[in-house]
Order: C-alpha cells, then structure tokens, then sequence
C-alpha cells in the first residue's frame, strides 16, 4: 500500500483509526475494511441506514466517512449535508462518497453537498489510496457559509486533479481573494439571520477569525478591529432589537472593506 511508502502509510494511519461506512451492503464495509488492514488496528463501524449512520456518528466520532449515494435507507447527499451542518466533532472530517451511480449529476451533487473526495465502486486499492492520500496528507481549507458548509469545492477530487486553478480568484490563497470570499460570506449570513439563524452565527463567526489573519496578513488595523468588534460580538445575546441593530453595524462596517472587480471600494 502507498507504494512501500512508510512515512505515507504511517501519516495516513494516524488520521483515519475510526472510519465509519454507511452503506445498505455489507460487502462495502467488508472490502474497505479489507484495504484498511495495511493500515493498522483501524476500528471500523458500518451501518446500513443514513439514520444509524448518523447516531454512530455520533456515539463514535469517526475520522473518517465513507458514504453510498442513493440506496434503500440512504441518501448521501443529504446525510453529508446533516453532519455538515451538525453539531457533532466530526462535522469536519473527510466524507467519501462510493457508489456505482458515477453521473456528471452525482459528481457535482456530492461535491456540493459537502463530500471530500468521490470514488466510483467497482474500485481498486489504488483508488482507495489516491482518496486517502487526499483526505489525509493534502487537507482542503473548510468553508463555513450558510448555503455551502465543507471543504473548498475548487480542490473536489483533489487527488486526481492536475489542470491549472479553477477560477481566477484562486491566485494561492492570497490575501485579495480571501477577503473577497470571506466578505461575501459575511453579506449571505447577515440576510440569513431571520430564516437560519444558527448557520449564519456560525458562519459570521467563522469569517470574523478569518477577516482578522487576512487584516493582520496585510497589516491592516482597521480590518482587524472591524473582525475583532464581529467576533467579540457574536456570543452576545441576540434576541433583542437592540443587540440585531448592534449586530449589523459591525456588518455593515466590515461592508466596507468590500472591493468591486477593478479592486475599488464598493
């Protein structure tokens, strides 16, 4: 496995020990438990429906996910969605999706519901290796939205991916593009306080961590202290009109930091 690779083997080993395969065939569960052995003493659970997947979840804190499609008793797509959006300790780990069903449909479904990797059954142990190596050793930044909650969609199936970035605003991470995404966010979960109020706490406060390294990247102190007045603010009470009317101020400062296509202030 991993080619002899020891390092890698042992790299990937110490991040997936508990993996959790929810999937209505027994087989499935049999055969990656199968290619795991290589890697050491990994304690595998599986369930045949997405219902006692996710209560195994639960119970089991898996580092790792293996999930079917559309099967009796289990729809991937929104299983992913539901631990995504979960308040479990493994809403972040690695889910991936291993099914026959292996349409352009699918694909996109499962990218956009929050799947990691995608893996077409009947698959090879070098399948199974190149999604592991990918998981495990070429981790993917996690973005917290309302709409989208999961690893960054530009690297899905990252593991086979060789083309150049896919948009523009890719340019490595930098610090423009990163405030661009993060601002947006921000603008989405302010118009979702009404209709998801717990994704859009989360999400604002997610960005409001991640506006302050941008600001401190590019020695910005007011786009820290806008991101700092957010954050401090987001475990205040909000229910009151009082506390919302306070709440969007500190959106609508941080607003201002947001810059059209030609790099202007909008």
């Amino acid at each position: 496995m991993f080619d002899g690779n020891v390092r890698n083997l042992q790299r990937v080993a110490s991040k997936v020990q508990r993996v959790l395969v929810v999937d209505p065939n027994p087989a499935t569960a049999r055969l990656l438990a199968e290619h795991l052995r290589p890697l050491g003493a990994v304690q595998m659970f599986a369930a045949p429906s997405a219902e006692k997947g996710y209560a195994m979840a639960r119970a089991t804190d898996p580092q790792l996910i293996f999930i079917e499609h559309a099967q009796q008793g289990v729809d991937g797509l929104a299983f992913t969605r539901k631990i995504r959006r979960s308040d479990l300790s493994c809403r972040e780990a690695p889910i991936i999706m291993c099914t026959a069903e292996a349409t352009a449909e699918t694909i996109f479904g499962a990218r956009d519901s929050g799947v990691h990797e995608f893996m077409r059954k009947p698959f090879t142990i070098k399948d199974l290796e190149r999604r592991l190596e990918a998981v495990a050793l070429k981790p993917r930044d996690w973005i917290e939205a309302v709409a989208y909650v999961g690893p960054d969609r530009r690297r899905f199936n990252s593991a086979d991916y060789k083309g150049p970035r896919k948009r523009k605003a890719d340019a490595a991470g930098t610090p423009a593009a990163r405030l661009s995404q993060a601002l947006r966010i921000v603008k989405s979960a302010a118009t979702a306080l009404d209709t998801d109020p717990a994704q859009a706490r989360r999400a604002l406060a997610a960005q409001a961590v991640e506006l302050r390294r941008v600001g401190e990247a590019v020695k910005d102190a007011r786009l820290i202290q806008a991101a700092e007045a957010l954050g401090t603010f987001m475990g205040a009470d909000l229910a009151g009109t009082s506390g919302r009317v306070e709440l969007l101020k500190r959106i609508d400062a941080l607003m201002g930091f947001m810059t059209d296509e030609g790099g202007r202030a909008a």
